[in-house]
């Protein structure tokens, strides 16, 4: 029995790992892969892509209007009392039944170009939504990269706290064995020992800021919340390095690339079109026309089917019309026009100004940063002297435990400073790289 069971026993052991082993890899995500997720899932990335979608269609009306008409009709009627014979075109007093049947079609020659002009209209208002999109996946990319850098900043400030932890634990056995030999002096031991204890307390902070810079990033890719998430350490090349570009190019570079800028351009170009095609309805209008018919009724003394084939008529027919009076309104649509052309203008002045004053201060942002991080990455070698030349004294019982405190306090600052400053000025890069439409990985 247990032969026969075994076969089935391994496989179900193998699924198991398999299945274990993949759970564990899907745990482990990198920066792109938050990336996509986030925009598959964020609800304000998914309304711009219905937009979008809907300023499509709205091009493809835009040119189908150009396109011929076609029509049929069919009406049946049945009449009691008196009539018209429509063969000798004579009152009959008689029930009748009769049928009328007809194709018809027609298209436009000419209208002013305002079809032509709305297609234009319409098909840089699906280019701008498109920008539109664009846009909001570039903010939603950036947000995760902030987030993502936050989490990879609270496991660096963790893994700071553990190696500061470990080496108040030496120094707190050191003490122990010497207050127990009655070498030291006990205000030493417990300053020592109260020392460990904010030691813990920052491990334990630590770890929460962890959690809560992982729920954080979670939220922000719109899944469930989970502890065991990893993600993948970004590489050498991610550490501080001096940003070359200007304000100057970097504006110059946005103008030619950000999405909000494209989008703020083309809703101009779509307002010129638009008054185009309102003006275009101040013109005349020729249409051409033709239609197919015939016609069938109980009393003319023949049957159906020779009716219908005997009973054709057809023709072109061209229409002429010309606007005179409609309560103002083609005036007035090119009157409202023409402002809807006014604020797209101001709006991409408004952008291209507001850019420019957003860049200058995300680029001094960037340089303060960056020199911050220089300046802490000297203190933090000076206080890292000070450090090992006090302790050695202290190990020594040349001073007391407070001076070996306050250096120790010193050089923890300094390293928590420095990893935030670094990854802070990571952050503020990637807002530059934003406004030269350059997050891409």
């Amino acid at each position: 029995m247990f032969f026969r069971k075994a076969p089935l026993l391994l496989l179900f052991l193998l699924v198991s790992f398999f299945s274990k082993a993949q759970q564990q890899q899907d745990s482990v995500l990198t920066l792109q892969q938050c990336i996509d997720i986030a925009i598959r899932n964020n609800l304000v990335v998914r309304k711009s892509e219905t937009q979008v979608e809907r300023d499509r269609l709205a091009w493809q009306q835009a040119r189908a209007n150009l396109l011929p008409t076609l029509n049929g009709s069919a009406s049946q009627s049945l009449s009691y009392g008196r009539s018209l014979n429509p063969t000798t075109n004579t009152i009959v007093a008689q029930q009748s039944n009769s049928g009328q049947y007809s194709l018809s079609s027609g298209v436009i020659l000419f209208n002013g170009l305002s079809y032509v002009n709305a297609i234009k209209q319409n098909a840089f208002a699906y280019q701008a939504g498109k920008m539109d999109f664009q846009q909001v996946k570039d903010l939603t990319t950036l947000n995760i990269i902030s987030l993502y850098l936050q989490v990879l900043n609270a496991e660096d400030q963790l893994t700071q706290a553990n190696l500061q932890f470990d080496a108040s634990k030496v120094n707190l056995d050191r003490e122990t064995i010497l207050n127990n030999a009655g070498s030291v002096a006990p205000a030493d031991y417990y300053n020592i020992k109260g020392t460990h204890a904010n030691d813990e307390l920052a491990v334990l902070t630590a770890k929460n800021n962890i959690i809560t810079a992982k729920l954080n990033l979670l939220e922000a890719m719109s899944v469930p919340f989970t502890r065991d998430i990893k993600l993948v350490r970004l590489t050498a090349e991610e550490l501080p390095v001096s940003y070359n570009q200007s304000p100057t190019q970097i504006y110059s570079t946005a103008l030619s690339n950000l999405a909000l800028v494209k989008a703020a351009d083309f809703r101009v170009k779509a307002a010129e079109k638009e008054v185009a095609a309102s003006e275009g309805k101040l013109y005349p209008t020729l249409s051409l026309g033709g239609s197919i018919g015939t016609s069938y009724s109980s009393t003319v003394n023949s049957s159906f089917s020779n009716q219908f084939r005997s009973n054709y008529t057809y023709g072109p027919g061209l229409t002429l019309t010309i606007p005179i009076l409609n309560y103002f309104q083609n005036r007035n649509q090119v009157k409202i026009a023409k402002l809807d052309l006014r604020d797209a203008q101001n709006t991409n002045t408004d952008t291209q100004v507001q850019l420019k004053q957003q860049i200058e201060q995300a680029h001094a942002n960037m340089v303060n940063t960056y020199d911050r991080y220089q300046v802490l990455l000297q203190q933090r070698e000076a206080y890292k002297a000070s450090y090992d030349a006090t302790k050695v004294k202290f190990d020594n019982g040349v001073i007391t435990a407070d001076l070996f405190i306050i250096a120790k306090n010193n050089l923890d600052a300094a390293n928590t400073n420095l990893i935030n400053a670094r990854y802070d000025y990571l952050i503020r890069t990637k807002i530059l790289d934003y406004y030269q439409g350059k997050l891409n990985f």
